[in-house]
C-alpha cells in the first residue's frame, strides 16, 4: 500500500502563493474553499446551491459535512473532483487552485480522489474482482500489478471469499465494501464519501464505518463525507460543518458542536440522538409547587468542556434529600464527556435555585424543569 507521506497530489506548486502567517492552518490545508459559490440555472431563474463558503479540510482528518436535504452537501462535495464547477470562489487541493485543470489534469486529479456512493454504483454483469478491477484495466495498468491491487484491497475490504460473487449475490454491506475497494485502486489522497451508509441498516452502517476508521488510520488519507445523520457524524469524524441552504452555520470539532451546538439546524438534526421528556412526566410536571413534599425535577447537560465525567456520588451527595435519576446517560466523544441527566430531588433543605447553584459545579448547564409530586 502506498504511504501517507507518498499520497500528497503530483500537482505543481502554486503560482500566486502567498504564506498566511495569521493562519498557518490554511496553508497546511489539504482541501480548502475559498469563497465558493455555486449557482444552477433553474425554471424559474437562477438558484443558488453554495454562498461563500471558506473552509479548510486537514490533511488525514475524517472531515463530516452535516445538513438537511437541499442544503448543498453534494454541490459542495463534488466540486472537489470537479464533477461540479463552482459559479465563484476556488478550491485548492495541496494549495493548488483546480479551475484552471485542463482535461488531462482532471482525469490525474479525478484518479487520487476516490468515491463512494449511497447506491454503490457496481455493474451487475461483472463480479466483485471484475467491478475492482475495472478501473485499473481502463488506466492501463498491467494484468499483473492488477491482480496484486485487487487482491490486496479485496483483503483490506474483508471479501477475499467473494471475488467471484455477482453484486446480486451480496448483502448492502457486502456491496458497499466492493465500492470502497473500487475506491482505493488508485492509492487516493482523497476519499469522497456520498451518504455512503444511508441504505445500510444501522448494525452494516457501523461495520463500514469502522472501516472507513480502519482505512483513514491505516493509509493515511483524508476522508470527506456527508451525511444528514448525526449519528455517523458522532462515530467516525474528527470536525464537522453544518450546511443549511447553501451556508455554513456551524462549524468545529465533533465534540463541541455536540455538546454545545449553538444553531437551530444543528439542534434539530441532534434531536433524534437526545432523550426527550418522558410523556408521562410532561403530563404531571408543574411550574410551582403544589407541596412541601414535590419534588423539584432538574435537566443537567453536560456539554463536555470540563472534558472529565461527572462524580455522580459527589453531585448526589451536594444536592441533598432523596436524588432519582429519571432518564439520561454520558458518553465520551474524542475525550470528552457529554450527555444529559434529568434528575427528581425531593426532602432536600435547598431551594430549586439553591439546587440548579450546586448542581451547576459538575454540568455546564443546568435548567429547573418544574416540580411533580
Amino acid at each position: 500500500m502506498t504511504t501517507a507521506t507518498q499520497r500528497r497530489l503530483e500537482i505543481p506548486e502554486p503560482r500566486h502563493a502567498k504564506q498566511t502567517e495569521l493562519h498557518p492552518e490554511l496553508n497546511r490545508a489539504h482541501v480548502r474553499f475559498v469563497g465558493l459559490g455555486k449557482t444552477y440555472d433553474g425554471k424559474q431563474g437562477p438558484v443558488a446551491a453554495l454562498h461563500g463558503i471558506d473552509l479548510a479540510i486537514q490533511r488525514g482528518e475524517v472531515f463530516g459535512i452535516i445538513g438537511r436535504s437541499g442544503a448543498g452537501k453534494s454541490s459542495l462535495i463534488r466540486t472537489i473532483n470537479r464533477l461540479e464547477q463552482p459559479t465563484s470562489g476556488r478550491v485548492l487541493i495541496d494549495q493548488v487552485d483546480i479551475g484552471e485543470f485542463d482535461e488531462d489534469r482532471l482525469v490525474a486529479l479525478r484518479r487520487r480522489i476516490g468515491m463512494i456512493f449511497q447506491h454503490f454504483n457496481l455493474m451487475s454483469a461483472k463480479t466483485v474482482w471484475q467491478n475492482v478491477e475495472l478501473p485499473l484495466k481502463v488506466a492501463g495498468v498491467p494484468k499483473e500489478k492488477r491482480d496484486q491491487k485487487v487482491r490486496e484491497l479485496l483483503e483490506l475490504v474483508g471479501l477475499q471469499a467473494k471475488h467471484k460473487a455477482y453484486p446480486a449475490q451480496l448483502s448492502g454491506g457486502q456491496k458497499q465494501r466492493v465500492g470502497i475497494a473500487r475506491a482505493l485502486v488508485h492509492d487516493p489522497a482523497i476519499l469522497l464519501c456520498d451518504e455512503a451508509t444511508s441504505a445500510l441498516d444501522p448494525e452494516t452502517t457501523q461495520s463500514i464505518l469502522g472501516l472507513l476508521r480502519e482505512i483513514n488510520q491505516r493509509l493515511g488519507l483524508t476522508i470527506i463525507l456527508i451525511t444528514h445523520e448525526m449519528a455517523v457524524i458522532r462515530e467516525i469524524c474528527d470536525r464537522v460543518v453544518v450546511l443549511e441552504h447553501g451556508r455554513i452555520v456551524e462549524q468545529g470539532p465533533v465534540w463541541e458542536v455536540f455538546g454545545n451546538p449553538q444553531h437551530d439546524v444543528s439542534k434539530t438534526l441532534l434531536a433524534p440522538l437526545q432523550h426527550a421528556l418522558p410523556p408521562e412526566l410532561q403530563s404531571r410536571l408543574r411550574a410551582q409547587p403544589q407541596s412541601a413534599e414535590d419534588a423539584v425535577v432538574l435537566r443537567l447537560q453536560f456539554t463536555g468542556a470540563a472534558g472529565d465525567e461527572p462524580d455522580i456520588a459527589a453531585l448526589f451527595g451536594a444536592l441533598g434529600g432523596r436524588v432519582r435519576l429519571l432518564q439520561g446517560g454520558v458518553e465520551r466523544i474524542q475525550g470528552h464527556a457529554l450527555g444529559q441527566l434529568l434528575l427528581s430531588v425531593t426532602g432536600s433543605s435547598l431551594t430549586a435555585e439553591e439546587l440548579q447553584q450546586r448542581a451547576g459545579r459538575w454540568a455546564q448547564q443546568v435548567e429547573v424543569l418544574g416540580y411533580v409530586v
